[in-house]
């Protein structure tokens, strides 16, 4: 079975790492589990040290040395994924807003049902949002809805951070040109696959608000959302983007 790599990027989550390791691990499916660890002062390392010595094999790190962004935590993931060999890569936050038992489907969706990119998508089937305040509800999801009329992208929840990416998607959208840290980088990735000629399917999810820790959201990483696309619509105008190759 081709090798599935989850990337989970950490800043101060002692109180869901483990957990969320175990939930992954298991999964009826096997999955390995990348960590991309941004420094964090309360010891989340040191829990994902001691977990490595009882999954060697499937359990992996990356120490960064402080707050480098979401988005260069996960272009340093996908670099490692596609030099280890990893055919699935997946993006999934450690405070279990993302269910790991969806993990299953957005696979499923990219290696059985034809999908480039396997979105887990809040706002597919109605709003599937739990314990989050309604106007950051509203913020969300009229944010997707600005995003969507701006790039014409076909996408309900064009912000979302749970998705699964075949690698050839990866290999094929010139990772170094990615130029967002915050959550408008999960706006340009999607952006980026579907002017590449990807197929994007999204894959309605339940969103639950995370229980433990602190949540990492600003209104600064709204305002490049808003700004960012702007510019990512202004930008596609004058790049020319590498096409999708390989055929299936």
């Amino acid at each position: 079975m081709p090798a599935k790599l989850v990337i989970i990027p950490t800043y101060n989550e002692k109180e869901n790492i483990e957990n969320i390791i175990r939930a992954v691990f298991n999964q009826p499916l096997s999955f390995h589990i990348l960590i991309i660890e941004d420094g964090s002062p309360d010891g989340t390392a040191a829990i994902v040290k001691k977990l490595q010595q009882e999954f060697p094999d499937r359990l992996f790190m990356v120490e960064r040395q402080g707050k480098l962004g979401l988005g260069t935590a996960y272009i340093t993931g996908f670099k490692w994924g596609l030099a280890n060999g990893y055919e699935y890569i997946f993006e999934m936050d450690a405070d279990f807003s993302h269910n790991p038992n969806d993990l299953a489907r957005l696979y499923d969706a990219c290696a059985n049902m034809g999908a480039d990119v396997a979105i887990g998508s809040r706002y597919i089937t109605g709003v599937n949002v739990v314990n989050w305040p309604i106007g950051r509800v509203l913020m969300s999801y009229f944010a997707s809805k600005y995003v969507r009329f701006v790039l014409g992208m076909k996408i309900a929840d064009t912000t979302a951070g749970f998705k699964c990416y075949r690698r050839e998607v990866l290999e094929t959208i010139e990772l170094d040109k990615i130029r967002f840290k915050g959550y408008a980088f999960q706006v340009e990735m999607k952006f980026t696959a579907y002017k590449c000629g990807f197929k994007l399917t999204e894959v309605p999810i339940i969103f639950i608000n995370r229980e433990l820790g602190t949540s990492k959201m600003s209104g600064g990483i709204f305002g490049e959302a808003f700004f960012g696309v702007i510019q990512l619509k202004l930008n596609s105008w004058f790049r020319k983007f590498p096409v999708k190759q390989k055929t299936r």
